[in-house]
């Protein structure tokens, strides 16, 4: 079954920037004559007393984790004691809470009743709006509610000029046909986001088990099947290796090894727009260079610090790390990289590679780092490995014309699988742009959904509901651009 969602037919100048023309008998009203405005507050946070109680209490913190979804729960809670001191109001289930200072803008409905820190601020929908209507219209304009922020010290949304804030507002059976029409499609389109996400959380999984199979020995890519024998490398990461590989610490394959500077040889003061490139942690990726986060230094003060320097196909290797990017991982510099040295925490091996290929060792130490770094580091609240344990690392390779070749078939599995990846994050930006469209189109009139709201199934969905159920949602194929859109197939 299809339906037609069409433009309503007259219009009128609604006399704000942000409105433009609104449908003539749409009103365009103040969110002070709408909602009732309730402050937050400041319990003493160094009394025990005050916290983990029954009383939800929201920060921006909370909303701008949430992104939108209601607010079922929230990092800290308050005791009834905390909440009589804090000089908070509690709103009631419905209500919806908007930051107010930084980042201004980020909205949620409760779930349940609650109060909020001063950094929000509460809003009671009286009786001529529908609270999902007030949530879709304040969401439509984050720029503008932003730009009413003011202060010298922090930015902050004041009362009047969120109490001044004008939409547009239809007759009450509208609004709750328009609310519940776009939150009927909102969870359909963020259920599609999910299952893109956990797509593309697949196929990163794909590609380590691709790589660390290939790099330590466990199947031989010629064959898709393990080596016919194996041998105990005496490495705890490294476990059993192919019998015909040999195991050598990284130290005794280099030509020449070193770290960055440490100390006040090198601070950010000192960097330039050009000159010297400087290598830092957040270039070394997952066996991959990353080159956005550039840094220079200059060719004079460089010249003072010693040897740090950095050639094409030179090993790096991060000394500093965490649970997502673990001390121990490499990469391998790129042929444009230009004249460049390494930072503190940052390790360069300049490889033989008559007995090693870079590339292999970059993938090898990546595939094994999480599990090094675990044995290896010194670090209490960050992983830090030193020069001196990272040279003793064990390697296992194979012959160099079979280290080549394991790189290659590497390179072209993953190859496929991020174009697969890629693919999943050009489907997630489409369908955000049209869901932040279509709301826009919708709650400011340029879309009459009546009929198509009332043709929706009763009721909201279970919480088991499936995130991968296969339901279609608008068709924006009728147009290139998603707010002209002219169908919806079987809802």
């Amino acid at each position: 079954m299809t339906r037609t969602v069409e433009a309503l037919s007259e219009y009128e100048d609604s006399g704000v920037e942000h409105l433009g023309r609104v449908p003539a008998h749409w009103e365009v009203r103040r969110i002070s004559t709408l909602a009732g405005l309730l402050n937050g507050g400041t319990p003493s946070s160094a009394n025990p007393a005050y916290w983990g109680g029954d009383v939800p209490w929201i920060t921006p913190t909370d909303l701008g984790r949430l992104q939108g979804r209601r607010v079922r729960e929230t990092a800290r809670t308050l005791t009834k004691a905390g909440y009589e001191a804090c000089g908070a109001s509690m709103a009631p289930t419905g209500s919806l809470a908007l930051s107010t200072r930084a980042p201004i803008g980020h909205l949620g409905i409760l779930g349940q009743p609650a109060c909020t820190n001063q950094g929000c601020r509460l809003l009671v929908p009286n009786d001529s709006i529908d609270s999902r209507f007030l949530y879709y219209a304040l969401a439509t304009f984050p720029g503008e509610i932003k730009a009413l922020g003011q202060g010298s010290t922090f930015t902050e949304l004041s009362r009047e000029h969120l109490a001044g804030f004008r939409i547009s507002l239809p007759p009450l059976a509208e609004q709750t046909a328009i609310g519940r029409f776009l939150s009927y499609v909102d969870r359909r389109i963020r259920r599609y986001i999910r299952a893109k996400e956990e797509l593309i959380g697949l196929l990163e999984e794909q590609q380590q088990a691709v790589i660390h199979q290939a790099v330590t020995g466990q199947i031989d890519v010629r064959t898709g099947r393990p080596y016919p024998a194996y041998r105990d490398s005496k490495v705890e990461w490294l476990d059993r290796v192919p019998e015909h590989w040999r195991v050598s610490e990284l130290r005794r394959l280099a030509l020449d090894r070193c770290d960055g500077p440490f100390g006040s040889g090198l601070k950010s003061s000192h960097y330039t727009e050009d000159g010297v490139r400087v290598v830092r942690l957040q270039n070394i990726g997952h066996a991959e260079f990353r080159n956005s986060d550039r840094a220079h230094i200059s060719h004079r003060h460089y010249s003072s610090l010693g040897d740090h320097s950095v050639l094409a196909r030179d090993l790096l290797i991060a000394g500093l790390g965490d649970r997502n990017h673990p001390a121990g991982r490499a990469c391998v510099a790129p042929e444009d990289l230009g004249p460049a040295m390494v930072k503190a925490d940052c390790f360069r091996f300049r490889l033989d590679e008559n007995r090693v290929e870079p590339r292999f060792a970059a993938l090898q130490l990546t595939a094994t780092a999480a599990t090094a770094a675990a044995a290896l580091s010194t670090g209490a609240t960050r992983q830090r490995i030193n020069l001196q344990s990272t040279s003793a690392r064990p390697l296992a390779l194979p012959p160099l014309n079979q280290q080549r070749a394991l790189v290659q078939h590497i390179d072209l599995q993953v190859a496929g699988l991020r174009r697969s990846q890629d693919t999943a994050v050009r489907q997630m930006a489409l369908l955000r742009e049209f869901r932040t469209r279509l709301i826009a189109d919708v709650v400011i009139g340029r879309l009459d959904v009546r009929a198509a709201a009332a043709a929706l199934p009763e009721g909201e969905p279970s919480p088991n509901e499936s995130a991968h159920a296969a339901e279609p949602v608008l068709d924006a194929s009728a147009s290139g651009r998603p707010a002209a859109v002219q169908q919806i197939s079987k809802i």
